[in-house]
């Protein structure tokens, strides 16, 4: 008889966009072990979304060390704790790293490590959507026997439990009856700029959005505070939200909105996975086969997003809205 799994560590560091993807897995690995004591390593980021999350019993967030000094404690606390296995959701080389740091005697590890109890054996993941790789990963590891790994076959992640530990709320005040509301995500990695639609042709698509009746707000991190101003004086009265929202907060203005426009950035999958009606914007930096938003969900893929028009987001937009 194998081993009883009582203590497991889930590692995922990364940006928002593969953590949100995650969660599918990690949904997974819990229903798989929902005795054992769950434990997640990850970075800072990610620490109060993963504790709102019914999926772990403690979250770690120096999955990342700066020096070689936290290095040797983070693998020092790992080796203490005895783990009986470890999924390693990343899978990069800094994770290999970790799993050669804790020979000769490392936990059970499921994951593509040199040497791994639990491989993910085959090429194909290398082609594989993020949330179909991770069904693989699981099902290789024996604990999701019938995993779909077909090409959009896998569930989008759940956040349901986050609309359950938060209150609802309207980021617009409006009358009796408030005005639907569509969120615009202009912003992304300040050093992908290819990965970002225009701002002024957010600003042509809220004022179009505005004038069918829908209120507009932005959201971002507090550096795309000048672009939500720009969207601002296209539209009138938008509401600017950049740099005044947590993830878990992001959600669930997601879950109530009408609709959601976005770069490929994480803000945009947290959105998607909450459950928002959502057009993706993907160029030819990224690739949505491999990494695009599930659920209510169009992608539009322009080789150069400069390039795309306003007209064809706008048509899209108008499509998803409720009737």
């Amino acid at each position: 008889m194998s081993k009883e799994i009582k203590k497991v560590l889930v590692i995922k560091l990364g940006a928002l966009g593969d953590f949100v993807l995650a969660l599918a897995a990690m949904k997974k690995i819990r229903e798989a072990h929902p005795r054992a004591r769950i434990t997640l390593l990850t970075t800072p980021p990610f620490e109060a979304l993963a504790r709102l999350s019914p999926y772990f019993n403690a979250v770690e967030v120096d999955g990342r060390p700066s020096d070689a000094g936290d290095l040797f404690k983070m693998l020092g606390r790992i080796r203490k704790a005895k783990y009986d296995r470890v999924y390693d959701l990343q899978t990069n080389n800094r994770t290999g790293w970790y799993f050669q740091a804790l020979r000769p005697f490392p936990p059970q590890w499921s994951g593509i490590a040199k040497g791994a109890s639990l491989p993910q054996r085959g090429r194909a993941r290398q082609h594989m959507h993020t949330l179909e790789r991770h069904a693989d990963q699981l099902r290789q590891a024996g604990i999701w026997p019938d995993a779909p790994t077909e090409p959009g076959s896998a569930p989008p992640p759940d956040l349901s439990w986050i609309l359950r530990k938060h209150k609802d709320a309207r980021p617009v005040a409006g009358a009796v009856t408030p005005k639907p509301y569509v969120l615009l995500v202009p912003g992304g990695s300040a050093h992908r700029p290819e990965k970002r639609w225009p701002v002024e042709s957010y600003a042509q698509l809220a004022a179009l959005l505005k004038s069918k009746g829908l209120d507009i707000v932005i959201i971002g991190g507090p550096q795309e505070s000048a672009m939500a101003r720009q969207i601002q004086k296209a539209a009138g009265q938008a509401r600017d939200l950049t740099g005044r929202t947590d993830f878990a907060q992001l959600a669930v203005l997601g879950a109530k909105a009408a609709l959601v426009v976005g770069n490929d950035t994480g803000p945009t999958h947290l959105l998607a996975a909450a459950g928002a009606p959502t057009i993706a914007l993907f160029s030819d930096a990224s690739d949505p086969a491999l990494c695009g938003p599930r659920g209510h969900v169009a992608v539009i893929k322009s080789p150069d997003l400069k390039a795309l028009p306003v007209s064809t987001v706008a048509s899209t937009a108008i499509s998803l809205l409720p009737r």
